[in-house]
């Protein structure tokens, strides 16, 4: 039984790995079929549901199993997993997103069985990468999360996808290499580079070093931040999301990036621990870095013309509201980062779903070629418009939850002007989302008389499509309405971490 915790990477793993194997000739559907259901989507539909059921099945054995060593990769170094509360967090994400998004690949994607093959054994790596157990495993599957996810940026196979692929391996392995840097740093000055709760930082070995511990903690933060396109490393997130096929954007923008939220939360609370940080330039820097991709990711996202990578501007921006909450140091600020991940997962899915949807149906990949398209396309649009309200924090929506928790996290964590220069940035912030996301809805819905609608009759999105951002931005919603239930989950981190 103690293997239980494998299983969600090795059923995902054995279903990718058969996608491939298996020829094309015996995953065809019948010639002229228009069932959306061919043997290749049955077979990753099966994939992706047994995935699941593994997934759910490992965490409903028990919190904070003991830990399940597999091998010992350096002498004395093991690779382990173990599930705790910070793991089954972003674990649940993951599979609730994944899903939302594979559903959606359906339609959009056609049978496409490289896409397919990775897409799983993409999902399986994070499942490693969230119940990794010390340092070197979460590293691994750092890393393994890069190279798996690199081939859905390249699906498209043109020469922009390539060059925006290549950027995005390039910016996520020198990030990686940072990391590594402060992984080796840390081995050198703790009791354990297995991850416990408040940290294991050995403070006489830190004593004789106390400048260059801290320098080799910001390096790795600032590596492991190039993942979730924290400035000035963000460069890559623009270029690769746009031209990635939708539900692969989907899901990096909304899930993927948060491994490197999740490496860093492991980093801050359970190794390097958060009294450490607390006062020091580390903390002043990082905070700092933060706020200016905030405002500068939304200031980018509301001059882009281009609707993917108007989303893509808008996740660099919204994933540092997540690094601001976790560089105070505060557990009223880190309970709302971990909302953050959560509702921002949902509704950023839901977006570049969206996207995709009137990008398959109409062919229209501007803003400016929108006008109107509520009246085509009245559920895709309205469903956008809700996601919309959730991450500019309208209430009762989950993003004005998780928005709330920052800022009086900021204001009640005692670090200066910079606990109220940051909920300053936050409305802000808020303010252009505003100004990005609701004039497609105003213009979509309200074209104007001399809008022709013979010209563009009704053609609604499949409800392969539909459906998943439905479900997804109820979950965004019910969240804010009915926050107890997850609240209940994610303020036990903070309390473990903070006790």
């Amino acid at each position: 039984m103690k293997y239980l915790i494998l299983l969600p990477i090795m059923v995902p793993l054995f279903m990718g790995l058969l996608l491939f194997c298996l020829p094309q000739k015996m995953l065809a559907g019948k010639e002229g079929a228009k069932h959306p259901f061919a043997k290749i989507h049955t077979l990753f539909a099966v994939g992706m549901l047994l995935s699941a059921g593994a997934n759910i099945w490992a965490m409903a054995s028990g919190i904070a199993q003991n830990p399940v060593v597999l091998f010992e990769l350096l002498d004395g170094i093991p690779v382990v997993f173990v599930i705790d509360e910070a793991g089954m967090l972003f674990s649940i994400v993951t599979t609730i997103g994944f899903l939302a998004a594979g559903a959606f690949s359906f339609r959009y994607m056609k049978g496409e069985k490289t896409y397919y093959g990775f897409y799983i054994l993409t999902y399986a790596v994070l499942q490693g990468l969230d119940f990794a157990g010390n340092l070197l495993t979460m590293y691994l599957f750092f890393e393994l999360v890069t190279l798996l996810s690199f081939p859905l940026v390249l699906q498209t196979r043109t020469h922009e996808s390539l060059m925006a692929a290549l950027k995005y391996l390039f910016y996520s392995l020198c990030g990686a290499y940072m990391g590594l840097f402060g992984i080796y740093v840390l081995y050198q000055n703790t009791t354990s580079i297995a991850f416990k709760a408040g940290g294991t930082l050995d403070m006489n070995l830190v004593a004789e070093h106390p400048g260059f511990v801290l320098t080799a903690i910001f390096l790795a933060l600032l590596g492991f931040g190039v993942k979730a396109g924290m400035f000035p490393l963000h460069a890559w997130l623009p270029t690769a999301h746009p031209v990635a096929p939708a539900p692969a954007s989907a899901v990096l923008s909304g899930v993927i990036v948060k491994a490197g939220v999740l490496a860093i939360i492991r980093v801050v609370f359970y190794i390097v621990g958060p009294e450490f940080l607390s006062g020091t330039w580390v903390q002043l820097v990082w905070m700092i870095l933060t706020l200016v991709t905030v405002f500068m990711g939304s200031l980018l996202a509301y001059k882009e013309k281009v609707l993917k990578k108007r989303l893509a501007y808008s996740t660099v921006s919204q994933l540092s509201y997540i690094l601001f909450g976790i560089a105070l140091l505060n557990p009223v600020a880190l309970t709302g980062s971990l909302l953050h991940v959560v509702f921002h997962a949902f509704i950023k899915i839901v977006l570049f779903l969206c996207a995709g949807a009137i990008i398959h149906e109409t062919g229209c990949e501007n803003v400016d070629e929108l006008r109107g398209i509520g009246k085509k396309m009245p559920v895709t649009l309205l469903v956008f418009t809700v996601a919309s309200l959730g991450l500019i924090g309208i209430p009762p929506t989950g993003g004005f939850l998780s928005k709330w928790y920052l800022a009086t996290g900021a204001l009640t964590a005692g670090v200066g002007a910079i606990g109220y220069v940051g909920p300053v940035m936050l409305l802000a912030s808020a303010l252009l989302t505003a100004g990005y996301l609701l004039p497609i809805t105003i213009n979509g819905f309200f074209p104007g008389d001399d809008f022709d609608y013979e010209a563009n009759p009704r053609k609604e999105a499949s409800p392969w499509m539909w459906v998943p951002m439905v479900i997804l931005v109820l979950l965004s919603v019910l969240g804010g309405i009915f926050p107890d239930v997850i609240l209940d989950l994610i303020e036990w981190i903070p309390a473990v971490i903070f006790h």
